[in-house]
């Protein structure tokens, strides 16, 4: 018997469930960063496991947010004439393409138009949000605190086991 999802007939890829679900498994190494967990899944996957049975969990979740600058009317009209110009080129590439006379002419007026209206709505946006935002700009990123590798409990020992391998090797340099 087939259960449908209600997001469509067919089942999730993989095997995944297509609506949010907690993890399931036994613990088998807790980490200070996803680098790390990342680090002994590939272990596993080398060590010939079936890398299947295994998930990364983070715990602990934060919201950073990393300030990259101060806003100003420079920058947010640099930005906005960048970004206007590559949707102008790639509309210009595209008109360039179905009209038969003068290419070079298509993308450059895409450009010039993307870039002008890139400047104008960068403009007419930053202008509106004054005294609402901070005139700072950010990346925000969801970290965890830690990071648990959890592994079905059919093969969660032999995990364990490869892990503790993985643990007592010497740290290797990175370039």
């Amino acid at each position: 018997m087939m259960v449908s999802s209600p997001f469509g007939g067919r089942p999730a890829p993989g095997g995944l469930p297509r609506l949010p679900t907690p993890p399931t498994g036994w613990p088998i190494g807790s980490y200070a960063t996803y680098g790390e967990a990342q680090q002994a899944v590939d272990f596993l996957a080398d060590s010939e496991f079936s890398v299947g049975d295994v998930t990364i969990v983070g715990v602990d979740l934060m919201l950073v947010e990393r300030v990259i600058g101060k806003l100003s009317w420079g920058r947010v009209l640099a930005t906005g004439a960048v970004s206007g110009a590559w949707f102008g080129v790639f509309a210009g590439l595209l008109l360039g393409l179905f009209v038969n006379q003068g290419f070079v002419l298509q993308v450059l007026t895409g450009l010039v138009l993307g870039v002008l209206s890139g400047l104008m709505f960068a403009a007419i946006g930053y202008g509106m949000s004054r005294g609402r935002r901070p005139d700072f700009s950010s990346a925000s990123q969801l970290v965890a605190g830690r990071y648990d590798v959890l592994c079905q409990p059919r093969s969660a020992e032999r995990a364990r086991e490869l892990l503790a391998k993985l643990a007592l090797k010497p740290p290797t340099a990175t370039t």
